[in-house]
């Protein structure tokens, strides 16, 4: 018994220091994006490894503008879909967790009963689902780490958020989402997606466009790709315009 209890102590202080090295060599680098924009993201170059696994020339459509060049519009309704908290929180949306966690029991419950029923069901994906990572987690997994599903990765992720709240401001840590996220095959950012889109500056977008760009971000190249479900897009497109007007955007 002595044995087992000094094996998992030596493993909790070795996952204790092991976060304390990491916040120590990444302070540095999230303090640096409060003035220099990222080069490249943990995603992009995860992208640019699959297409040159594939025999592919990696492609990249990234055209960086600042905040205000980039349609209230656009910034409102990714708000609305993505973080309706993002102005008030330090984070973390335990609001939001404990909602995505009551969703993944009863989805699990229905797909427990449907199973039951019949074997060759195939789930039907709600039309509108948020998850509990805010804005400020996605931006750090974004950047920095790998989709593995993981305790450690996620307490690194809680690490990266703690230390971007708290060194940027939430209009730069908008305006860093907004320039980095994925918009589809190696479309990066708002400006590339609005011009390959809608053929315009980002700037320039309206409330609809803003919705349906969106609309897209949870899984812009499968389930929420316009070529691929436009339907499950547009019904989307329509949940985050209702939720627009009810944002509050950051100072």
């Amino acid at each position: 018994m002595w044995q087992v209890f000094r094996y998992v102590f030596y493993a909790i202080v070795g996952i204790i220091l092991g976060v304390v090295l990491f916040a120590v060599l990444v302070l540095s680098d999230v303090s640096a994006l409060a003035k220099k924009d990222p080069a490249t993201t943990s995603l992009i170059e995860t992208r640019v490894r699959e297409a040159q696994r594939k025999g592919l020339e990696p492609r990249r459509v990234q055209i960086w503008v600042p905040l205000d060049k980039i349609s209230p519009q656009l910034q409102r309704a990714v708000i609305a879909g993505e973080d309706s908290n993002f102005a008030t929180h330090h984070g973390f949306d335990y609001e939001a967790i404990q909602r995505a966690w009551d969703q993944a029991q009863k989805d699990a419950e229905k797909e427990a009963q449907r199973e039951g029923e019949n074997d060759s069901w195939l789930p039907n994906m709600p039309d509108f689902k948020r998850g509990g990572s805010t804005i400020s987690q996605q931006l750090a997994k974004n950047l920095y780490l790998s989709n593995e599903r993981s305790l450690l990765r996620k307490v690194k992720e809680a690490v990266l958020t703690y230390f971007m709240e708290r060194n940027l401001s939430k209009r730069r840590i908008l305006e860093i989402y907004l320039n980095v996220i994925e918009w589809g095959d190696g479309l990066y950012g708002a400006e590339a997606a609005s011009q390959y889109y809608f053929h315009k500056p980002a700037a320039s977008l309206n409330a609809r466009e803003g919705a349906f760009l969106s609309a897209m971000i949870p899984g812009p190249l499968n389930a929420l790709n316009p070529q691929v479900n436009p339907k499950r897009v547009a019904r989307r497109q329509r949940i985050i315009m209702r939720l627009m007007p009810g944002v509050k955007m950051p100072a």
